[in-house]
C-alpha cells in the first residue's frame, strides 16, 4: 500500500514536471493515413487521437504542466487540442501548451528530437520546472509519470529512460539499451542493424519507449552543448543518449505492470497492420487495454451526437452489429457489421456486409459493399457495390494493400477530394 508520505513525494514530483510531447512527426509508414494528419492526431479506438493517450497519462499523474511541439501537418491536431484540452485551469498554473515549430533560434525548422526541445529553451526556461518529462505522442498505452519520477529521484539520474522488452527481430526499429544489475545504462545504440539482446533473453531486447526524464539543469547543459557540435543530427536516441551514459547517471525504468512481473501494454501503431491488429484487439472480449477503466480514463475532444441507431428487422435486411463497437451518430441501416470498429458517424446502409475492419469518422458505406480486413480513412463514400478486401491483386490496383493483408481505402483513392490545394 502506498503510504501518504509516499503520494506526497510523488505529487510534489509532479507539480515540478513540465511534459514536452513530441507531436510533429509525418508517420510515413502509415502511408496515405498521414498524407493530411501528423502520426499523433489520427484517430484510434473508435473515438480517441493517438495523441490523447500521452496528454491523458500526464493528466492522470498529476501532471498539468504540458507542451505539445507540433511540425508536420498539424492542423488537424491543433484543432483537437483546442477543442478536447482546453479544460485545464490557467489560473492554477495548469496548461496544454501548443509549441509549434516557429523558427524561434534558428532559420530552420524542427531538426531533430533534441533541436525541438533546443529552440524552446526560452519558453521552458520561464516555466522553470525541476524536471523535464519528453514523450513520443505516436504510441497508445497507459501509465503513471509519476513512479517514473519517483524512480528517476530514488536513483539520483540525470536522466532515465523508459524502456521495454521487445522481441530481437523488431528490435531493429528502436534504441536498443544495456544496462548493469541496478538498471544503469551501458550501452545505448539508436536503430542497430544487429541488436544485442538481453543477458538470459536471447529472443528479446531493452528497447526505448521514446521517453525521458531529465533534471531540467542537466538537460539544458546537454542540449546546448549538442547545438554547438558539429555533424550531429541532433536527436535524443543518436546523440544525447550515448553521449551522457559513461560520464552522468542514465537508468532504464522498466515499463511492468503494478506487480512488476510482466510488460505493460504498449504499443508503437506506426505500420498500417500495426494500426490494423491494435484496433481490433479493442474488439476482444477483455483487450489488455482497457477502454472502461474509470480510474485510469482517456479523456479526448467529443462531439455532441446522438445514440448509435439500428434499423431493419428483415430475413433479407437486418441492421446488427456482432463482436464490433460502434461509436455514437452511427446508423447501421439493414447492414451486418461483424468484428469491426466504427467510429463516429459511419453510415452502414442495406445489404451491406462489413467485416473485420476499422472504419474512421463520417463514413458512409452504400448499399450491397462487401468489406473485410480494410480501415477506411475519415470521410470516405464508398460506391455501391464496390468489394473490399476479397481479391488483393484487384484491391492493389486502387488502394493501398499492406504487408498484411490490410486494405487501407482514403478518399483520394476512391476519386473524392476532400482537401482542394488549388
Amino acid at each position: 500500500m502506498i503510504s501518504n508520505r509516499s503520494i506526497r513525494f510523488v505529487s510534489r514530483l509532479t507539480r515540478d514536471t513540465l511534459a514536452l510531447i513530441m507531436a510533429g512527426g509525418r508517420g510515413s509508414r502509415l502511408k496515405q493515413l498521414t498524407q493530411w494528419r501528423a502520426k499523433p492526431a489520427v484517430p484510434f479506438g473508435g473515438k480517441f487521437r493517438i495523441i490523447d493517450f500521452p496528454l491523458s497519462n500526464c493528466v492522470n499523474s498529476g501532471i498539468r504542466r504540458i507542451g505539445v511541439l507540433t511540425q508536420y501537418k498539424a492542423h488537424s491536431l491543433i484543432t483537437h487540442i483546442q477543442k478536447g484540452w482546453g479544460h485545464l485551469r490557467a489560473e492554477y498554473g495548469e496548461f496544454v501548451e501548443l509549441l509549434p515549430a516557429q523558427q524561434r533560434i534558428e532559420t530552420s525548422w524542427y531538426a531533430g528530437t533534441a533541436d525541438a526541445i533546443y529552440q524552446n529553451l526560452d519558453i521552458i526556461r520561464s516555466h522553470d520546472p525541476r524536471y523535464v518529462l519528453i514523450l513520443a505522442g505516436d504510441h497508445i498505452y497507459k501509465m503513471d509519470y509519476g513512479a517514473l519520477l519517483a524512480y528517476h529521484v530514488d536513483c539520483d539520474a540525470d536522466i532515465t529512460v523508459g524502456c521495454i522488452e521487445v522481441p530481437l527481430a523488431d528490435a531493429r526499429s528502436f534504441g536498443v539499451m544495456s544496462v548493469d544489475e541496478h538498471g544503469r545504462i551501458e550501452d545505448f545504440n539508436e536503430k542497430p542493424s544487429q541488436p544485442k539482446p538481453m543477458p538470459g533473453r536471447e529472443d528479446m531486447a531493452l528497447c526505448s519507449m521514446g521517453i525521458y526524464v531529465f533534471n531540467k539543469e542537466f538537460l539544458f547543459e546537454q542540449l546546448i552543448k549538442d547545438a554547438d557540435t558539429p555533424n550531429s543530427s541532433h536527436d535524443f536516441g543518436h546523440d544525447i543518449i550515448p553521449a551522457v551514459i559513461n560520464k552522468y547517471r542514465a537508468f532504464a525504468y522498466p515499463f511492468h505492470d503494478v506487480n512488476n512481473t510482466k510488460q505493460s501494454y504498449w504499443r508503437d501503431v506506426g505500420t498500417v497492420d500495426a494500426f490494423w491488429d491494435a484496433n481490433m484487439e479493442l474488439i476482444g472480449v477483455t483487450p489488455e487495454l482497457n477502454l472502461y477503466d474509470n480510474e485510469w480514463p482517456i479523456w479526448t475532444y467529443q462531439e455532441q451526437l446522438p445514440p448509435a441507431k439500428f434499423v431493419f428487422d428483415d430475413d433479407d435486411r437486418r441492421g446488427m452489429a456482432v463482436d464490433s463497437m460502434v461509436s455514437g451518430g452511427c446508423i447501421i441501416s439493414g447492414a451486418l457489421v461483424h468484428h469491426s470498429l466504427l467510429f463516429s458517424g459511419v453510415h452502414v446502409n442495406s445489404y451491406a456486409v462489413l467485416k473485420d475492419s476499422v472504419v474512421m469518422p463520417d463514413v458512409t458505406i452504400n448499399q450491397h459493399c462487401h468489406i473485410s480486413k480494410a480501415v477506411i480513412d475519415k470521410g470516405c463514400v464508398v460506391p455501391e457495390g464496390m468489394v473490399i478486401g476479397e481479391n488483393p491483386e484487384r484491391d492493389a490496383e486502387r488502394f493501398y494493400v499492406s504487408p498484411g493483408g490490410v486494405v487501407l481505402v482514403t478518399p483520394e483513392m476512391l476519386g473524392q477530394k476532400l482537401h482542394h490545394v488549388r
